[in-house]
Formats: C-alpha cells, structure tokens, sequence
C-alpha cells in the first residue's frame, strides 16, 4: 500500500457537457469554430399543448355560417319520432336502449338538434314503425315482404 500517494488525482474521464450547456448559444459557436458538424432543428410547436389545433375551417364551421353547416334533422322528424315514441309508450330511455343508443341521442333528435344518422333513423323506424326519411315522413313504415 506504500505505492498509493493522496497527493496525485487519476482523472478516468472527462465529462462532456450538460445537455443545457450543450444546447446554449455559446456552445453552438464554439463547436462551429472548432469545424464540427452542428445540427440545429427547430422544434414544431414544443412546449405548447397543440394538440387540439383549431383551423379557420373548423372556427367558422363552429359559428356555422351560411357557406359551412352541418345539417340538422328537421324539427317534423322530430316531432314524429316523439309521437311514434308516445303511442308505443315508450321514454326516451327506453327507445334509446331498444337500439343501443344513449338517451341523449334521441332527445337530440327529438329537438333537432341531431346530425342525421341513417343508421339511427332506421332503427327507431323501426321500433315506432313510422317512416322518417324519404317522402313519406309520419306514414306507417311498411313491412317489407320477401319475394320467392
């Protein structure tokens, strides 16, 4: 153990620079006056929560102006799938579980305030047994025979 002295330090490595002085200004341009290659990239939107970027199309399709709307289900649809609901003695609750909807679907619908859905129209004819797409809203829907 005499070989070993307090006085001498081994350095095994350097340690390189952090990563805050790496990226700093100064850091840059010394390693650009030394000759080596430097990458610098601008990152799109870091930092900021730009996830749910709103457009100019979707901002004017929000305040729904004449040339950007989505359409609504008429009010008379409305008005029949309500009538159609009542006579079967159905709630609201009932018609939306009858075809896997949400109770809210169908007030939305109701109100029309509902996007249309030819899915979800067909089902509730179905269920009230009206028709309410085509010409002959509010007729009976009429069972379809299958021709042998």
């Amino acid at each position: 153990m005499a070989e070993s002295d307090w006085d001498t330090v081994t350095v095994l490595r350097k340690k390189g620079p952090t990563a805050a002085q790496a990226k700093s200004k100064q850091a840059i341009t010394a390693a650009q006056r030394r000759g080596e290659d430097v990458e610098t990239s601008k990152k799109w939107s870091a930092g900021q929560n730009k996830q749910h970027l709103v457009t100019k199309n979707t901002s004017k399709l929000d305040r729904e102006t004449e040339e950007l709307h989505h359409d609504r289900v008429p009010l008379e649809v409305g008005k029949y799938i309500q009538q159609g609901r009542q006579e079967k003695g159905l709630t609201q609750k009932d018609l939306a579980t009858k075809i896997n909807e949400k109770p809210q679907v169908i007030a939305d619908y109701e109100c029309g305030k509902a996007i249309p859905n030819n899915q979800v129209l067909g089902k509730v004819e179905r269920v009230i047994g009206l028709k309410l797409r085509g010409r002959d809203i509010g007729l009976p829907l009429e069972p379809k025979t299958k021709n042998k």
